[in-house]
Parts: C-alpha cells; sequence; structure tokens
C-alpha cells in the first residue's frame, strides 16, 4: 500500500515537469516567431518652394573707415575732438608739437640761401672763364697767344663749369631738404581723411606718439562712415563654395533681436582663416563680407551678429523632412550558388579594396512595410531637402522617430503608423 503510494506521487512529479517542459517549449517557438513590429509616424512627400541658406556668425563693421597713425613723433598738443563726434573732411583731429620740425625747415631755409648765393657766385666766375677763354682763344687763332695760354684758359673754363654743375646739384639738394621739413612739419597736423564719425579715440592731450616711418606707429583715432556698414563673418570652408556675390541675406544683430536686416554680399575672401592648425580641432573659415542695404542710426561697429545667407532658390521640387533621409550601406546581389554570411556582404567592396560609399534611402510606408528607396537629394533648407530622383509626390514617407530611421528600420520591416508628425522631443542628436 505504502509502495503504491509512492509510485503514484512520482508520477505526479515527473508529469508536472514534463508538462512545464511542454509549456516552456511551446513559448519559445511562438515567441521566436513573433515579429517584430516598429512604431513610425509618417508625411506625404510633397512640391515646395526650398531655399538653401548658409549660416555664419561675425561682427558689423564701417565699409569705410580709416585708422589714422602720425607719421612724426611728438607730443599731441591740440586735440579738438572726441569719441563720437561728427567730422568733416579735412577737419583738423589732432596736432602734434611742431617745434622741432619748424626749426628744421628754418635750418633748411637758411642753407638754401647759401648755397643759393653761393651758385650765383659761381655763375659769375662762370661767365668770367668763358670770356676769357673767348679772348685767348682768339689771340691764339692770331697767332698773338701761345698755346700753353689756350690750354690754360680752356682748363679754367672746364673747370669753373664743373663747379656750377655741382652748386646747382647742392641748391637742389637743400631745396629737398626744406620740402621734407615742410612736409614733416604739415604732417605735425592730423586731419580727417573722409566725413564720418569719430569711433575710436585712444589717445589724450599731453601724450607722446610715435611715427609710422619705421614701424607701425600709435594708433590715433578711427574714423569711420556709419551710414554704410557690413556684416563681417566667417564661413565654413565647406560652405563657402555655395556663396555667391550679390546672394540675398537676412542678418540678426545681437542688440536688435526684434529686427532683421536685408543684406547682399559684397565681397568673398580668398585667403583662409585657420585656428587649431595642425590638431584634430583644427578649423578652416574664409571671410564673407554682407553690405547691410537697410542699416539705422543705432548700430555701432563690432556688434556681433549672425547671417542666414540664401545661396539657392528652387521651385515646385519634390520635398520631404531632412530627417527622413539616412544614409545605408548598399548591398551587392549575389550570383547563383554564391554563398556568404550577412557580415561579409554588408559593405560592397569596390576594385580598389575600398568600400563605397553610402547610399542616400527613404523609407516609405506601404502596406504596413518599410520599403527602401534609393534617391538622389538636392539642396535643403532648415526643415525640408530636395528629392530630384527617385521619389513621386504623394509617397508616404516615414518621417519619424529618428532613431527608428536611423537604426532600427531594414526594407520589409513591419511598421505601425501612428500619425503624421513626430514626437516633438525626437531629433537627430537625441
Amino acid at each position: 500500500m505504502a509502495k503504491a503510494k509512492k509510485s503514484k506521487k512520482k508520477l505526479f512529479i515527473f508529469g508536472g515537469l514534463a508538462l512545464l517542459i511542454l509549456v516552456v517549449v511551446v513559448l519559445v517557438v511562438t515567441g521566436g516567431n513573433k515579429e517584430n513590429i516598429v512604431s513610425v509616424q509618417t508625411e506625404k512627400a510633397v512640391k515646395k518652394t526650398i531655399t538653401q541658406v548658409v549660416n555664419a556668425t561675425g561682427k558689423i563693421n564701417p565699409v569705410y573707415q580709416v585708422i589714422l597713425r602720425p607719421e612724426v613723433n611728438g607730443e599731441i598738443v591740440e586735440l579738438p575732438i572726441k569719441e563720437g563726434d561728427q567730422v568733416k573732411k579735412g577737419q583738423l583731429l589732432l596736432r602734434i608739437k611742431p617745434d622741432i620740425y619748424e626749426a628744421q625747415r628754418e635750418s633748411a631755409k637758411a642753407r638754401l640761401s647759401a648755397a643759393q648765393a653761393l651758385l650765383q657766385r659761381t655763375e659769375a666766375a662762370l661767365g668770367k672763364a668763358k670770356y676769357d677763354f673767348s679772348v685767348i682763344e682768339d689771340l691764339y687763332k692770331k697767332e698773338l697767344a701761345s698755346e700753353q695760354e689756350f690750354k690754360n684758359a680752356q682748363t679754367n673754363l672746364k673747370q669753373v663749369e664743373a663747379d656750377f654743375e655741382n652748386q646747382k646739384a647742392s641748391v637742389r639738394q637743400v631745396e629737398q631738404a626744406l620740402k621734407e621739413a615742410n612736409e614733416n612739419l604739415a604732417k605735425t597736423a592730423v586731419h580727417s581723411p573722409i566725413d564720418g564719425t569719430v569711433t575710436e579715440l585712444p589717445v589724450e592731450l599731453s601724450e607722446r606718439v610715435l611715427g609710422s616711418s619705421f614701424s607701425q606707429g600709435t594708433h590715433l583715432l578711427t574714423v569711420a562712415d556709419l551710414s554704410a556698414m557690413e556684416a563681417t563673418v566667417e564661413v565654413d570652408e565647406n560652405d563657402v563654395v555655395l556663396i555667391s556675390v550679390g546672394d540675398t541675406a537676412n542678418v540678426e544683430i545681437d542688440a536688435f533681436r526684434d529686427k532683421k536686416f536685408l543684406g547682399v554680399v559684397s565681397q568673398i575672401g580668398n585667403s583662409a582663416i585657420s585656428t587649431g592648425l595642425g590638431t584634430q580641432d583644427e578649423v578652416v573659415n574664409f571671410e564673407v563680407k554682407v553690405l547691410l542695404l537697410n542699416p539705422n542710426n543705432e548700430i555701432r561697429p563690432g556688434m556681433s551678429c549672425d547671417a542666414d545667407i540664401e545661396t539657392e532658390t528652387r521651385f515646385n521640387v519634390v520635398a520631404v523632412p531632412i530627417q527622413s533621409v539616412t544614409a545605408r550601406m548598399s548591398t551587392p546581389k549575389m550570383d547563383e550558388g554564391e554563398s556568404g554570411n550577412d557580415s561579409e556582404m554588408s559593405v560592397k567592396v569596390e576594385k580598389n579594396g575600398r568600400p563605397s560609399k553610402p547610399e542616400e534611402v527613404v523609407f516609405v510606408a506601404e502596406n504596413g512595410k518599410a520599403k527602401k528607396v534609393v534617391v538622389k537629394i538636392g539642396i535643403s533648407d532648415d526643415k525640408y531637402i530636395e528629392i530630384t530622383e527617385g521619389l513621386d509626390e504623394g509617397a508616404e514617407i516615414i518621417s519619424g522617430p529618428y532613431r527608428a530611421i536611423s537604426r532600427e528600420l531594414e526594407d520589409g520591416t513591419t511598421v505601425m503608423v501612428q500619425g503624421g508628425q513626430k514626437d516633438k522631443n525626437e531629433g537627430p542628436n537625441k
């Protein structure tokens, strides 16, 4: 009786274990065959007008400005203007102490007077030498003077002629010295070269300044025409090739956040501006100048600004959201009888042994499946990108989430469309 109970107990235990194993196997089999469904949002491919924009940052500067530096050394003895003053062309801005240059001028005048007096005496001696030579020459021809007397008179004439030419050169040299002294004296007075505003005045009365004859010289002041302003911005080397002189731009100045200024590209730099040279953080930019067409009197040089330069506009083109386009490596077709695993075939290898470039693709939602479509892209704005080949207007494009488009979706993936707009918190940087 006890043995029968033990046998029945073992039967229940082993039966329960067998049933548990069977349930686990069924769950594994059914779970392994469960289809992966990706939740997505979609939008229609539509025809739009797209304007390609290059964004750059920089500073506001006057189109016309002059940085004035002295050409002579000395102390500032007169400074009738201050920073912010309006000045006219030719107006006196400052005066450097002229005493030493006045003395140099007077000295040059005295030396010129002496040289001119000596020239007059030499000219008189030349006249006498010419007369004496003519008399001796006439007597020599009549054989009333010796050959030696004739040669002496001839030599004397040539010597006096040489003295006269030398003295004329001396007079010219002293005249140049006087001219230089007058110019240096004139340079002690600094006048405005243009009509404008004094935007910088780093010097003060009685300050001693250095001229720019052999060095850069002291920065005296800056005069600028504030009626013509431009944005000087730095553009990345990859974007500068998209910009042309004459392109329109919208300039936003930090001090005037509620207003945008219309501008036009007036100049594109040819010299690169490099930072972090020789490091991984090396950046190469080019300077672009944007002339402001509607400046106001409150704009000041040096203000920070952002410029949106419109480089190209295309009308009525097929467009999709930027985040809908992703890059995938192409998979080559295998010949019949050829075998290989997925990892070996995931990257197409060209004849030179290098992997090919990835293709731009979009995913189209059709009958609950994601269909990968290879496309060619054109220009883009901040939201949409042009599709030049591979897609027609009206196609239902998968537009989000970005995680699904960039990593999860493959050709044939089952999708469940939740809405026409992707989650606002979803984005390329997430």
